[in-house]
């Protein structure tokens, strides 16, 4: 019975109206309790699996590391290596993708594969959290209504995860890479997801990732594809094994290629070049997978051992690409005709010198050459240079003001204890010009010069210009260091040759295109000295001018100089063109010599062939002109020394401005010659007689025994007259051997007559005997052409010479015993 039957109707309403009003404010409350519960329960749970999506682990093979790339000045690779887990996998970084950027844009991707990739494989992949709903619901209708899996619902990240984490085809699979795929959104950007997909998608065998797909199916990269290339890109993830590109699969691949493109085109999306449907499923199909880059092997393997680069991935080098494949070209073309001369290791480099870039490294002709050491690093290997840093001897010499290109200096037999140099061709010269005896490349002037310059100073400016494997200790090496017994790398000599080129403007070397921390730029010698070197280097009127090349000639605007080693073990070739400098070394790692390694003749061709390849022969030869810091100076025209007022003939030669050498004509002389008699006379006997001053060439003692041995005689000034003797003016001799600072050594085992010293000296008074003194007491006499012999006893010695007119010369002299 209603409660309210005996209430007046009005009022009935207002009770009823209180219970709706009640029971709505219930409901609204328990709504409201409810949602506020889901709320909470929903933040729990996206907190949870937020908070479980940073805590879990990412699949581990995200962080596996790539192949490291080595690549060329472009961009582009020069090798390939395999990565840890070997496979060639060229990673993609995001910063490298754009799916808006145009064709032009530096990317590493073309735009066009990325639209239709996402086009293709997730549409909606900027919009999802790793999952697509809409692509999930999609699925299940077209399952339900083929009853087949007709079609999936994976998205990019899924397929990623999926990857990366292989596991059986289930449902409790999907929905493990489905919260998985949510983690990965949960913590990685868009554009990175994007870029692990495109290093990581399967391309069948070892090959992962679209950049190696590129290289090993087209030969090129992914940056600008083709549409048909886009489609094979598409077409062989999905079925890998099936798809790779093999005669077996082309089929398989060309059917799959096609039906991407036609469900492309049926959304709009053709090729941006040519839109042609039927040219494009026209189009070759890659029948094998090509080798991946593998260019500058040597570069690659020594790049990746330097202790900064180690665990890089990519390695971006200063290299040219078609300068390398060229210096590679070159070398490889020569293997066989220099296996045949019993050459089998050579090396090359290649400097841009304008800028010190490493333009091209060639570390050996075959790096498989298992059996004659192919892959030890030719250009990074110390070997004995030859005559190859004589230039360097030429240039201090001329900046210290010690000499001049025109200097006459003797080229005889000389001997320092137990070193006695010797040239070439085991001839000897007598006197010649400096200049020419650099071009001709004699080894005794360039020893004579060091000596007078320091070993020390030149081994020390060798190392501030680079030839850091030089080692440091004081007296280790010796005057031989002019003809080749220091050990330096083709580097090396390359940013030597590279100052030169510069002006004498030492910069080190640079093969990083990242390289950041560049040295500043050091002095190793004047401009001057340096284009006197050059002008004396690009002679073509020389012995080691190759004579294959006497025909088609040398390259325009070039210097060089060869070098062989004692004993046929080293050739060089060193030099420069207008922009760029290139050293080639050829020899063999085991150290057997070959009669062939001569740098003229085995290197020397190289070099012209490398140096004309890089020659820009539409530029038009201008001659070089000489820098300010030199000057006309007037010489003897005989010596090339300042002349002496007997120097009937001078001429005028370039010098540095601050450091023209003072000393004068050491040949010419000017004799009073009594007219009766025909003797020399001088101011204190001349009175009463009638005499005329005559200008004579007098050469040293040295080239007149030199001579005197080879049966050959020169014509002698007068002699003094026996009344001028006494109180005539003469010049003291001078000692040559021993020399200033020698330490005797005497070798145990050895018979003391077999040890003996030769002194010698050298007196430009004519006629002239002189006597030896050691330690006071008389040794020998004999004329100033003659040696004398003595015989050291281990101490400190005073070696005394003086001639007839008691003048006299004397220096200290250290023997020591060699133990053992």
């Amino acid at each position: 019975m209603d409660s309210s039957a005996g209430i007046p109707k009005v009022q009935r309403r207002e009770v009823w109206r209180d219970r709706l009003w009640r029971a709505n404010v219930s409901w609204t409350n328990i709504w409201r309790r409810r949602t506020l519960i889901l709320l909470v329960l929903f933040s729990l749970i996206f907190g949870s699996f937020w908070a479980l999506a940073y805590v879990l682990p990412l699949p581990d093979r995200l962080a596996e590391p790539p192949s490291t790339v080595v690549t060329f000045e472009d961009g582009s690779p020069a090798y390939v290596f395999l990565s840890p887990d070997d496979k060639y996998r060229m990673a993609v970084t995001s910063s490298e993708i754009d799916t808006d950027a145009d064709l032009d844009a530096d990317v590493a991707v073309d735009p066009d594969y990325l639209a239709a990739l996402l086009r293709f494989e997730d549409k909606r992949f900027y919009r999802h959290p790793g999952v697509d709903p809409l692509a999930v619901v999609r699925a299940i209708g077209l399952n339900i209504r083929y009853q087949r899996v007709a079609s999936g619902a994976s998205t990019l990240t899924m397929q990623l995860v999926r990857v990366l984490e292989p596991r059986p085809r289930s449902l409790r699979s999907k929905i493990t890479e489905a919260l998985r795929a949510m983690q990965i959104e949960a913590r990685m950007s868009k554009p990175e997801i994007l870029a692990a997909y495109l290093s990581f998608i399967p391309f069948g065998r070892n090959i992962e990732g679209v950049v190696a797909a590129s290289h090993a199916y087209f030969g090129h990269g992914p940056q600008d594809l083709t549409f048909d290339e886009i489609a094979v890109l598409l077409a062989v993830p999905q079925r890998p094994s099936r798809r790779f590109p093999t005669r077996d699969n082309s089929e398989r691949l060309r059917a799959a290629r096609d039906d991407i493109i036609g469900w492309l085109e049926d959304r709009g999306i053709t090729s941006s070049d040519d839109p042609s449907s039927t040219r494009l499923r026209t189009a070759a199909l890659p029948s094998e997978v090509r080798p991946l880059p593998r260019y500058a092997p040597h570069a690659a393997f020594w790049l990746t051992a330097q202790p900064r680069l180690q665990g890089a991935t990519r390695i971006e080098t200063t290299l040219d690409r078609g300068l390398q494949r060229m210096a590679e070209k070159a070398m490889a073309g020569t293997h066989a005709e220099m296996a045949f001369q019993g050459i089998h290791n050579g090396a090359a480099v290649i400097v841009d010198h304008r800028t010190a870039e490493v333009r091209a490294l060639v570390g050996n002709f075959d790096f498989w050459d298992e059996q004659h050491g192919g892959q030890i690093i030719g250009f990074d290997t110390p070997r004995s240079p030859g005559s190859a840093l004589k230039p360097f001897i030429y240039a201090l010499a001329i900046d210290r003001g010690l000499a001049l290109p025109e200097h006459l200096v003797p080229d005889v037999p000389t001997a320092y204890t137990d070193y006695a140099p010797r040239n070439y061709d085991g001839t000897f010269t007598g006197l010649i010009p400096l200049e020419d005896a650099l071009s001709f490349s004699l080894n005794i002037p360039f020893v004579r010069l060091l000596g007078r310059l320091g070993v020390e100073r030149f081994i020390g400016n060798l190392q501030a210009a680079g030839a850091a494997g030089l080692r440091h200790e004081r007296g280790y090496y010796g005057l031989s260091a002019a003809i080749g017994s220091v050990d330096i790398t083709p580097l090396e000599v390359a940013a030597l040759y590279t100052g030169l080129a510069r002006d004498g403007q030492y910069r080190p070397l640079r093969w990083l295109s990242t390289a950041t921390d560049q040295p500043a730029d050091a002095r190793i010698f004047s401009p001057g000295s340096a284009f006197l070197t050059r002008r004396a280097l690009a002679r073509r009127d020389r012995p080691d001018f190759p004579s294959r090349r006497k025909l088609s000639g040398a390259p325009p605007a070039i210097h060089w100089k060869t070098g062989t080693s004692y004993g046929h073990r080293d050739a060089w070739a060193a030099g420069s063109g207008p922009d760029h400098t290139a050293v080639v070394w050829l020899g063999n790692f085991d150290n057997q010599p070959s009669v062939d390694l001569v740098g003229a003749e085995a290197a020397g061709p190289l070099l012209f062939d490398l140096l004309e390849a890089v020659a820009d022969r539409s530029r038009p030869r201008i001659a070089e002109r000489p820098p300010n810091d030199l000057k006309r100076v007037e010489v003897c025209a005989y010596s090339g020394y300042l002349p002496k007022p007997a120097c009937e003939q001078r001429r005028r030669v370039l010098a540095l401005r601050h450091r023209v050498p003072t000393q004068r004509c050491p040949y010419h002389t000017a004799i009073d010659v009594d007219l009766t008699t025909g003797l020399a006379l001088n101011p204190s006997c001349r009175a009463g007689r009638s005499y005329e001053t005559r200008n004579y060439v007098v050469w040293p003692a040295s080239i007149r025994r030199w001579l005197t041995a080879g049966h050959r005689w020169l014509p002698n000034p007068p002699t003094l007259a026996d009344e001028c003797r006494v109180a005539g003016q003469r010049r003291a001799p001078t000692i040559l051997s021993p020399p200033a600072g020698q330490i005797l050594v005497l070798l145990p085992g050895i018979p003391a007559s077999d040890q003996e010293v030769p002194l010698q000296a050298e007196s430009l008074n004519p006629g002239s005997r002189l006597s030896w003194f050691v330690d006071g007491e008389f040794l020998a006499a004999a004329d100033a052409a003659d040696r004398v012999w003595w015989l050291p006893q281990p101490g400190h010695h005073e070696i005394v010479v003086m001639d007839e007119a008691g003048l006299s010369a004397r220096r200290q002299v250290q023997v020591r015993t060699r133990s053992g």
